[in-house]
């Protein structure tokens, strides 16, 4: 996994917005996302190495992805994804991790000040989403919309990753 692109985001639990005024944000857009951790057999995947499949549905139309990620830092990951058929996804979806459920949520994404901001609402929460914001460095904080209430930085908390969520999902515990 040498020369492969790095994902540097900041991930801020933040108090559910207002969808008007997410959906009047310069290049808005919204799509439904489903997403499975997986642990694939020897030899499909790199020690270290997270794989994660994910259904993507905008407009009526759904696209398919398998990521691989490799922590380098709390904040930096190695991020390899392609887009795959939905034969592939499915054929993927029979690895799900065991102790984990697929992750469902809508994903709003608008540009602010130069970033790209993707707020995660997912189904389980009234009150609370992620807000997600890639950088060039983990030296950026980046610019947040005077609309959005932070509640905290989660950034670099490993309780509130996707894949944790995953395994509260399963397990039905709060989250």
């Amino acid at each position: 996994m040498n020369n492969t692109p790095l994902e540097i985001e900041y991930k801020f639990l933040i108090e559910m917005p207002d969808s008007e005024l997410l959906c009047a944000q310069a290049d808005y857009r919204e799509k439904k996302l489903c997403q499975m951790y997986l642990e694939l057999p020897s030899g499909l995947s790199e020690h270290g190495t997270r794989c994660r499949i994910r259904k993507s549905e905008e407009n009526g139309k759904a696209t398919y992805f398998k990521t691989f990620k490799k922590a380098v830092t709390e904040m930096t990951r190695i991020e390899i994804e392609e887009e795959i058929d939905e034969a592939e996804y499915l054929k993927l979806s029979e690895y799900i991790k065991k102790g984990t459920a697929p992750v469902e949520k809508v994903r709003h994404t608008f540009s602010f000040e130069g970033y790209t901001c993707e707020i995660d609402i997912f189904p389980f929460w009234d009150t609370q989403a992620f807000l997600e914001i890639e950088v060039e460095s983990e030296d950026v904080l980046p610019p947040v919309p005077s609309f959005i209430k932070i509640i905290k930085d989660v950034s670099k908390d490993k309780n509130y990753r996707n894949s944790v969520i995953a395994k509260r999902i399963f397990e039905g515990t709060s989250i």
